[in-house]
């Protein structure tokens, strides 16, 4: 536990020493900020869910960046072999690393709830759409975050790593659009895998322990294969 608590604040230390995490937390909220702006000025009406489509979008392309240097500029500079062969497990490394991501999510997150708090100056919000809205949002994220170090695994260049994390995330976006549109026979199929379709019952404010359940499934299965990534380099 202490290593992995070690991990993690070197983790955020760094993010925090290059510019990469503070062009990935300037673009989300001068995007959402403006999003939420067009959004309430034109409609006026007092609903998260509009602008809760927004944040998830916006997660598309700010996890990648948040994601891509975790692992991969380990193996760039040649300290993998220092952290493989560090008393720290498999599984601490991957922990460690996944928690500072989650501390930067949490960071965004909590910071999304301005847009609430300024909506509830002109009305009143439905908690439990608002509370269930942001918990999926947070349990989104925390999935994209896994599917993110995963394809930092796998790529010693950032900008590579980042590429394949956007186009894994992209097909788990997508693919409740391909069972709509393409394989119709599977459409219910596909949506069942799909991250945004699973977030559908919390914008109603109806909490579904299956669509928690997949999200935490999806955490694990990518911590596991970065635990795997992470095994074949070692013996490599």
């Amino acid at each position: 536990m202490n290593r992995m608590l070690a991990l993690c604040r070197k983790e955020l230390q760094l993010y925090f020493l290059s510019p990469t995490a503070y062009v990935a937390f300037a673009f989300y909220f001068l995007v959402t900020g403006l999003f939420f702006s067009l959004d309430f000025l034109s409609s006026q009406v007092v609903d998260v869910r509009p602008m809760f489509s927004n944040l998830m979008l916006i997660y598309l392309f700010t996890v990648p960046l948040l994601t891509m240097r975790l692992i991969s500029d380990e193996l760039r500079q040649g300290t993998d072999e220092l952290l493989l062969t560090s008393p720290a497990t498999l599984w601490e490394i991957v922990f460690g690393k996944y928690l500072a991501a989650m501390t930067l999510q949490f960071l965004l997150v909590a910071g999304a709830l301005l847009y609430p708090l300024i909506m509830s100056k002109y009305g009143t919000l439905d908690q439990p759409v608002l509370w269930l809205s942001y918990l999926a949002l947070f349990l989104l994220g925390s999935a994209m975050m896994a599917v993110g170090l995963f394809a930092s695994s796998l790529s010693a260049h950032q900008m590579v790593a980042g590429i394949i994390g956007f186009a894994l995330l992209l097909a788990l976006w997508l693919i409740d659009w391909l069972g709509q549109s393409v394989f119709l026979s599977g459409k219910d199929w596909f949506s069942k895998f799909s991250i945004t379709a699973r977030t559908i019952n919390f914008q109603k404010g109806v909490l579904n322990l299956s669509d928690v359940v997949f999200y935490l499934t999806l955490i694990v299965v990518f911590l596991v294969l970065s635990v795997q990534s992470l095994e074949r380099k070692r013996w490599k």
